[in-house]
């Protein structure tokens, strides 16, 4: 098993004080760039590593998603968050053993969240949700790593926008033994203070994906830790298909103007 203690170490005491942003790179040169950037920790996308294989978000497999683990964590020295879905299964017992999967991977921490993927029942049932964020912690807890538990509740990304249920769902998984509580999706003030009230002292990560609150704003709401998702990698991909499309359309290139230097970034490495 591939631990990294002093990366673990460094994580855990990020969160016991002040507000980070942990950005979302896509891959292991995304990861080495934000790292010389300053970025204290990062954090994988599911969707944006999905996107690098031209699959949709949640149609990747676990072996896939371990292997991503394992090179984003290799490329940086800086700590890193697995987006780790689900747990890539329902049942408690098997979340239990894909967490011990991805705990060997070198990761300081890793979320479980609480949708199904089905628009008919979109979240897990609540004693059900409750028991997967229960075996994740056990499962940490057996493997003696100590990487930081985030519990999600999708309730605001899968059109369940319920923010009492979402408190509800957060404090459980916060008792479950979840050491950061995170709802994406969460953009007004009120929301994002009551849920901090609610589940204090444990940290809160805060999902910002528009040009809705700064850095500055967020701390002083109390969030300790923020996070991009696939956004930078979307931006990324705005960039590609505005040129690409303009190829296509026009036959004209103006997008390739004062590009950066890119290989630069990565020649003493």
């Amino acid at each position: 098993m591939a631990v990294n203690s002093d990366g673990v170490l460094t994580f855990q005491r990020l969160h016991a004080a002040g507000c980070f942003v942990m950005p979302n790179p896509w891959d292991a040169g995304s990861a080495r760039v934000l790292e010389q950037m300053g970025f204290k920790a990062l954090a994988t996308t599911s969707a944006g590593f999905a996107w690098t294989l031209g699959r949709a978000d949640n149609q990747v497999t676990l072996a896939q998603v371990l292997e991503h683990l394992r090179r984003i964590v290799a490329a940086v020295k800086v700590p890193v968050n697995a987006d780790f879905e689900g747990g890539y299964a329902v049942d408690p017992q098997h979340v239990a053993e894909n967490v011990k999967l991805a705990a060997g991977t070198g990761i300081a921490g890793l979320s479980i969240e609480d949708s199904t993927g089905d628009e008919t029942h979109p979240l897990h049932d609540f004693d059900l949700a409750v028991a997967r964020v229960r075996a994740a912690r056990r499962a940490i807890d057996e493997t003696g790593t100590g990487i930081v538990l985030t519990g999600r509740s999708e309730g605001f990304v899968c059109g369940r926008p319920d923010i009492d249920e979402t408190i509800r769902r957060l404090g459980a998984y916060s008792e479950a033994g979840a050491d950061c509580l995170y709802a994406p999706r969460i953009d007004k003030v009120e929301h994002i203070t009551a849920i901090v009230a609610a589940v204090a002292p444990k940290p809160v990560n805060l999902l910002i994906n528009a040009p809705f609150m700064t850095v500055a704003e967020a701390a002083a709401l109390g969030v300790r830790r923020i996070s991009v998702g696939g956004t930078l990698a979307r931006t990324a991909w705005a960039g590609f298909l505005q040129a690409a499309t303009e190829i296509a359309d026009s036959g004209t290139f103006s997008r390739f103007d004062q590009l950066p230097n890119i290989d630069g970034l990565f020649r003493d490495r």
